[in-house]
């Protein structure tokens, strides 16, 4: 493998069981706060746990369809895509996601030297 190459560790942070269907919930992995969410008809995304304004808690917010409204400022983010919404221009940070025998893990890079 060269030098400083980038791999994926799979760590399992949830089940199915424990969420539902257009939930949404936070899970500590290390040092990283990711932000779970179920979308409707089954796809789970995993994104950056914080706001990208002033770091508040993104599974505090209100999920609306596919419209994750911030609690602090409201600021508003589409869950298909990770962009911003209002304000436009910003993005929320996408973990590569995988589910085997309904245990979701997260994607996490970890660089070898």
């Amino acid at each position: 493998m060269p030098e400083n190459a980038v791999t994926l560790e799979w760590i399992p942070v949830a089940t199915l069981d424990n969420l539902w269907d257009r939930e949404m919930t936070d899970v500590q992995v290390g040092d990283e706060l990711i932000l779970l969410v179920h979308l409707n008809g089954g796809d789970v995304r995993a994104y950056q746990g914080y706001c990208p304004h002033q770091k508040t808690a993104l599974a505090d917010g209100k999920l609306d369809g596919y419209i994750l409204t911030c609690a602090a400022h409201l600021w508003q983010f589409n869950l298909l895509t990770g962009e911003g919404v209002n304000p436009k221009g910003c993005q929320l940070h996408l973990y590569e996601v995988k589910i085997e025998n309904a245990t979701v893990s997260v994607g996490i890079h970890q660089s070898s030297r």
